[in-house]
């Protein structure tokens, strides 16, 4: 059965955030605001939870959803071999939109899908979804909206996408407040130098600012700097 809060109202949602919890804690998905658009979201550490997530939105294994955390000290829990520069990306830009992808921690058990040992890892600039984070922990997070269709921007939009295979709807007006949704920029900090591999809200030259050596999409070291131990 599905549920519906506005979490604009406060006693409805003191009652949607004791609803989303329950159903996360379920293996059953929520869909919740973000800074970005409105995201559908799972228990990151149960297969079965985010199997759900994905077949909700009509995607595949080969498509596996980043993971929102509520504060940078999560991070070094679910990654490994952090570069100095991933740091100093997430200590500026964190809350906010950028996702950073970095090894997974081995000894974690949790199946997000064809990750190849790595995880993207983002702390949303958004109360709501981090206050929700602080209560279930990391949580599997994509936008809520099925594959190939445009982003949910309001819970409202996300249901009649994703209908009821999802418990709770948590409704807290339009994301983003202002202007058009813009997904957040996607970097991959598992090589020898940072690369960006999706842009979106922060771009190449502001990211630059604290990594010289970001490498754009499509863009190679240069050989000296491949060459580099």
């Amino acid at each position: 059965m599905t549920s519906r809060f506005d979490c604009q109202d406060e006693t409805d949602r003191a009652a949607g955030l004791d609803a989303a919890r329950e159903a996360i804690a379920s293996k059953q998905c929520v869909v919740l605001p973000t800074d970005t658009v409105y995201g559908i979201a799972a228990d990151a550490f149960s297969p079965q939870a985010v199997a759900t997530l994905l077949a909700a939105k009509g995607r595949g294994r080969s498509m596996p959803p980043p993971v929102l955390i509520p504060r940078l000290a999560t991070l070094d829990g679910l990654a490994t071999g952090i570069s100095a520069e991933a740091r100093l990306l997430a200590n500026e830009f964190w809350p906010g939109p950028l996702t950073l992808i970095l090894r997974a921690q081995p000894s974690l058990t949790w199946d997000l899908g064809e990750t190849r040992g790595t995880v993207a890892l983002r702390i949303p600039d958004d109360a709501l979804a981090r206050e929700i984070l602080d209560a279930t922990g990391p949580l599997a997070v994509s936008s809520a909206n099925r594959s190939g269709r445009p982003a949910a921007t309001t819970a409202a939009d996300a249901e009649e996408q994703l209908g009821e295979s999802v418990a709770v709807y948590l409704e807290d007006g339009r994301r983003p407040h202002e202007g058009e949704p813009v997904p957040s920029t996607i970097v991959d900090c598992t090589g020898d130098a940072p690369r960006v591999v999706r842009l979106g809200a922060l771009g190449v030259e502001e990211l630059r600012r604290l990594v010289p050596n970001l490498l754009e999409p499509g863009e190679e070291l240069e050989e000296e700097t491949a060459r580099r131990p």
